[in-house]
C-alpha cells in the first residue's frame, strides 16, 4: 500500500489532519488500532477554543457542532465562598469557547472521511515506523491477522504517548511532571447546575462543574492519585461536590443519576523535538497537559493545522522551510499551554502537605485575577486559545 501521508491514530488529531490534507488535494491513509465504535465513544476533552472552532468550520466539519454545541462566553471562579465570572468576549475582543465533546468531533470527522476522504482503516495495529530518516518511510502494520507495509512520503504519529511513533524518534528529550492527585470524573443525567463552567478552589480540594449537553452534567473532584473510582458511592460524590462548590448566596447543586465514574491522572509532558526525518509527532504523542486548562485537544488541533500548512506549502512550492520549522513552531505554542495548564492546576488544587502560607498564596493569586483587569485578561486570552502557527 502506498500514500503520500501515513497517519497513525484516528483520534481528533489524525482525523482532522486527514480532512485538512483532503481539502488541499493531498492523499493520506489513516491507521487506527481500535474499532470505530470505541473511537466514537471514548470520553475525553469537551472544550474547544475559538481557534479550534474556526478550524473545524473552515474544514467543513462544523455543521453539527454549530447546531448542538454550547457556546460559552466565560467561566466562573469560585473560592472562599465567593463567585467571580470571567467575561471572555469583553476581555479578548470577542473570543469565546465551545462545549462540544471530543467524541462528537470524532464522529463528525469519521463520517466525512468515510464519505469523502482516503482510506480510514479501523482495527489496524501499527507495529513500527521504519526508515523515518529516509525519503521513503514505512509503517509496518497488522490487519486481520496479516502483516503489511504502508509506504509513505511522510508519517505522522497521532497515536498518543504509548504509540509506536514516539518511540521511533531517537535521541529525543523529555520534560515531565507528575502531580500527586487526580480527577474523579462523573457523567450524570441531570441538567447542569450553572450555564457556564465553574472552577472551584476549596480547602478540601478542587472541583469542576462542566457539561456535555443541556441535560448531561460532567463534574470532577480532586482526589489522591491512587483513588479507585468504585470506592466512592454516588451519595458521597454529590455530598463532596456540594461542599466544594459552596457559596454565600442561594446557589444549589442539582443531583441526578451517575452513569459513569473514572479517575484521570494528572501529568505534564513534552517531547522535543516533534520531528525525526519524515516522521512528525502530533497531539499526545508529543505533549500532555493536565486537564485544568482544557488544552489537550486544542493543542493537537494546532499541531495538525501547522503540519497541514507545511505539507501544502511543500506540495505547492517544493520548499521544506515550513516542514523544517514544524517542531519549533509547535513547541512555542505547546510551552505556553503547558505554562497555563500548570498555573491553573497549582492555582486551584490543594497539594498534599500544603502549608498555610501556600494556601494564602493561592487565595492571593485568585484575588489578583478577580481584582485586576490585566490579570483577568491574561487568563481569558490563554483560556480561549493561543494563536496557531
Amino acid at each position: 500500500m502506498r500514500t503520500t501521508v501515513g497517519i497513525i491514530g484516528a483520534g481528533p488529531a489524525g482525523l482532522l489532519l486527514a480532512r485538512l490534507l483532503h481539502n488541499a488535494g493531498i492523499d493520506s491513509v489513516v491507521l487506527e488500532s481500535r474499532d470505530r465504535a470505541y473511537v466514537e465513544r471514548r470520553q475525553r476533552a469537551g472544550i474547544l477554543e475559538q481557534g479550534t472552532v474556526d478550524v473545524l468550520r473552515e474544514a467543513g466539519a462544523g455543521e453539527r457542532m454549530d447546531r448542538e454545541g454550547l457556546r460559552h462566553d466565560g467561566i466562573e471562579l469560585r473560592f472562599a465562598r465567593r463567585r467571580h465570572r470571567v467575561d471572555f468576549p469583553a476581555l479578548t475582543g470577542g473570543r469565546s469557547v465551545m462545549v462540544y465533546a471530543q467524541t462528537e468531533v470524532c464522529k463528525d470527522l469519521i463520517a466525512l472521511q468515510l464519505k469523502e476522504g482516503g482510506p480510514l482503516l479501523f482495527e489496524t495495529e501499527a507495529l513500527a515506523v521504519e526508515d523515518a530518516d529516509t525519503e521513503r518511510p514505512r509503517v509496518r502494520f497488522r490487519r486481520e491477522g496479516v502483516e503489511d507495509v504502508l509506504e509513505c512520503d511522510y508519517v505522522v504519529g497521532c497515536d498518543g504517548y504509548w504509540g509506536v511513533a514516539r518511540s521511533a524518534v531517537p535521541d529525543g528529550r523529555t520534560f515531565e511532571r507528575t502531580y500527586p492527585f487526580g480527577w474523579l470524573g462523573i457523567l450524570a443525567d441531570v441538567a447542569p447546575s450553572h450555564d457556564e463552567l465553574v472552577y472551584a478552589r476549596h480547602d478540601r480540594g478542587f472541583a469542576l462543574l462542566s457539561m456535555r449537553s443541556p441535560s448531561v452534567s460532567r463534574l470532577y473532584l480532586q482526589v489522591p492519585a491512587d483513588t479507585d473510582a468504585g470506592s466512592w458511592s454516588d451519595e458521597r460524590i454529590w455530598d463532596e461536590l456540594e461542599r466544594r462548590f459552596e457559596t454565600d448566596d442561594d446557589w444549589s447543586l442539582r443531583r441526578g443519576p451517575i452513569t459513569q465514574k473514572s479517575v484521570t491522572p494528572m501529568r505534564s509532558y513534552v517531547h522535543e523535538p516533534m520531528r525525526h526525518g519524515r516522521l512528525f509527532l502530533a497531539g499526545d504523542a508529543a505533549h500532555i497537559v493536565p486537564p485544568t486548562g482544557a488544552k489537550g485537544l486544542n493543542l493537537a488541533v494546532g499541531d495538525v493545522v501547522t503540519l497541514a500548512r507545511a505539507l501544502t506549502h511543500r506540495t505547492a512550492t517544493g520548499s521544506d522551510d515550513l516542514l523544517d520549522a514544524y517542531s519549533a513552531t509547535c513547541l512555542r505554542r505547546v510551552w505556553q499551554a503547558e505554562r497555563f495548564s500548570y498555573d491553573m492546576t497549582t492555582l486551584l488544587h490543594t497539594a498534599p502537605g500544603a502549608t498555610p502560607f501556600e494556601d494564602r498564596l493561592q487565595l492571593a493569586r485568585l484575588d489578583r485575577i478577580t481584582s485586576s483587569r490585566a490579570a483577568e485578561t491574561d487568563l481569558a486570552e490563554a483560556y480561549t486559545g493561543f494563536p496557531i502557527g
